[in-house]
């Protein structure tokens, strides 16, 4: 199987960073150097922006022939840089998505996804891949209503992950659906969203009074910035 990385070089225009995603690529080390490389750049940016990514492609029979586990613990670690990022994420899913590909939709912040869109937990030869994509398909859907992906690689067909949540949209046009929900980003402050997206995650496993300090204090930053900015008004 070809070694060439499944991440593409990183776009950036109109302050919008792109990455493209192969899924039908092996993941390597340059794939997570790549990954890292976007997420440098969003990290460095003065205003939060937009990064989207654009995923196709699922792994053929012997995709895991060359990885190990501490080539998948780097990946993981990356993902979940890309999923706190001070920037807001937008995913396309052009066709089958699979492996580096379903990992990379899942972690963003709007998924959308084209009608012929199938999201799939690939095989890696005994079963299922058990990566942290299943543990976010159960996040987002609820372990009941993706048993049936998880256990035995079901492909979700763009309707489907439409219906439980886990695309936000579906579009014949992605890159127009896309394009308003960027604008809806760079609006938006790029450290702020990053605080919003961690007090939604934490909320799914917080309890109520573990969870009320962070969110005080995420009013109270929010108060000080608009004093801050009425005084420089």
């Amino acid at each position: 199987m070809s070694a060439v990385n499944a991440v593409g070089a990183v776009s950036d225009a109109s302050g919008v960073l792109t990455l493209t995603v192969d899924g039908t690529r092996p993941l390597t080390a340059g794939t997570v150097k790549d990954l890292a490389v976007l997420c440098d750049r969003a990290e460095d940016r003065d205003t939060g922006g937009t990064v989207t990514l654009r995923v196709t492609g699922a792994p053929g029979p012997g995709w895991t022939d060359t990885l190990d586990v501490a080539l998948v613990t780097k990946w993981e670690r990356v993902l979940r840089r890309l999923e706190r990022l001070p920037a807001g994420t937008v995913a396309l899913a052009t066709g089958d998505c699979g492996g580096v590909a379903l990992d990379v939709f899942l972690v963003a912040d709007i998924r959308i996804a084209t009608p012929d869109t199938r999201l799939l937990v690939p095989f890696d030869g005994e079963s299922t891949w058990p990566g942290m994509a299943t543990f976010r398909l159960v996040r987002l859907a609820g372990a009941a209503r993706v048993r049936r992906s998880v256990l035995f690689g079901h492909p979700l067909t763009a309707s489907e992950a439409l219906e439980l949540g886990i695309v936000d949209e579906v579009a014949e046009g992605p890159d127009a659906a896309a394009a308003a929900t960027e604008q809806l980003i760079e609006e938006l402050s790029g450290k702020e969203l990053a605080i919003r997206r961690q007090l939604l995650f934490d909320a799914q496993h917080t309890s109520f009074e573990d969870a009320l300090g962070p969110h005080l204090a995420a009013c109270d930053r929010a108060l000080r910035r608009s004093a801050a900015a009425e005084e420089a008004a």
